[in-house]
């Protein structure tokens, strides 16, 4: 797929699940758990141990399955590393031109961070296929980013901080092309007491909320 594909499949799927462990392996547990969910997109962050490694193998093993990205990207030498490793899109906590550069020369999707308007259309002009919304929750979550999308209904948005099963309905309909989802749905401590059968539940009930509140909107 080129760019364009890959962000378009990312948009129709519009749940970007971030895996983030103290271990490759539990990382990659949870990796599979999402999948299983029929979730077709997730992201392995850099500071995930052995994250390279980690990308290479889940390419090899669920690449025909799912879509691969990277998060917590900090500079346009990491990205390169990045899909060299197999990751198809490339997220970042802020916004760096060159990474953004970068990905898109490597014809792969890059979302950089950003909070505030002027931050946020500066990565937009830059040439961001979507921007990460983040911290979202730090500026009050849904409410903030309706706020955004009223002078910037053109700009693709990725909240991320504060989505979760009780809030991903709220942020959709307030606007968000996708939803950047850590902790409150890929919950490692849930992982390691009742196995990935609950991640994969909890993430399917995502996936039912976000079909509804985009029905409900349409």
């Amino acid at each position: 797929m080129n760019r364009a594909e890959i962000a378009n499949r990312i948009e129709d799927t519009g749940i970007v699940p971030i895996i983030r462990a103290p271990s490759a392996e539990l990382a990659a547990n949870a990796a599979r758990a999402v999948l299983a969910a029929g979730i077709d997109v997730l992201e392995i962050t850099m500071t995930v141990p052995n994250a390279l490694d980690l990308l290479r193998r889940l390419h090899e093993e669920i690449g025909q399955e799912v879509l691969l990205g990277a998060g917590s990207v900090l500079d346009a030498q990491t990205a390169r590393a990045c899909v060299d490793a197999g990751a198809q899109f490339i997220v970042a906590p802020g916004f760096d031109a060159e990474t953004v550069r970068t990905t898109q020369a490597l014809d792969k999707p890059c979302m950089p961070g950003a909070l505030t308007p002027t931050e946020i259309i500066a990565a937009w002009k830059a040439g961001a296929d979507m921007v990460k919304i983040f911290p979202c929750s730090a500026l009050g979550g849904a409410s903030y980013l309706r706020a955004l999308k009223a002078p910037l209904p053109q700009i693709k948005m990725l909240p991320t901080g504060g989505v979760d099963v009780t809030t991903a309905a709220d942020f959709i309909k307030a606007g968000a092309a996708a939803l950047g989802v850590g902790a409150s749905v890929v919950d490692l401590k849930l992982l390691k007491e009742r196995g990935p059968g609950a991640i994969t539940e909890r993430c399917r009930q995502l996936v039912d909320i976000v079909r509804a509140a985009r029905r409900d909107g349409a």
